[in-house]
């Protein structure tokens, strides 16, 4: 597949295709070179291009999961396993407090919070 197909595929712009190739968040194994130097990439590019979003929809930097992607850089399991442990704590403790606020949120509703006034 060429760039454009990639970028129809995944939704992601072909700049941000360019932008990960960069900074070495697509593996080597995804995209080769034609005759006439062209990207070609391979169809298991668009899964793993899902899961890029993924990590990044859940607050994974650019440089953490160039970390955990760049298989030039033999970065070992362990850290790894402890950057995705952490990362799932932080959502953790990101759904606590988001259930905090929706508990709040139930009792400006119910109208059982300390700060409100009348209209």
């Amino acid at each position: 597949m060429k760039i454009n197909d990639v970028s129809k595929l995944t939704g992601l712009p072909i700049s941000t295709l360019r932008f990960y190739e960069r900074k070495n968040l697509i593996p080597d194994r995804f995209v080769k070179r034609d005759v006439n130097n062209y990207r070609v990439y391979t169809e298991e590019i668009v899964e793993f291009l899902d899961d890029v979003k993924a990590l990044l929809s859940v607050d994974f930097s650019i440089e953490e999961l160039s970390l955990l992607i760049n298989e030039r850089l033999n970065l070992c399991y362990e850290a790894k396993k402890k950057m995705v442990e952490q990362k799932i704590k932080e959502m953790e403790d990101l759904q606590k407090r988001l259930r905090k606020s929706k508990k709040f949120l139930h009792a400006i509703l119910e109208g059982k919070a300390n700060f409100q006034t009348k209209c």
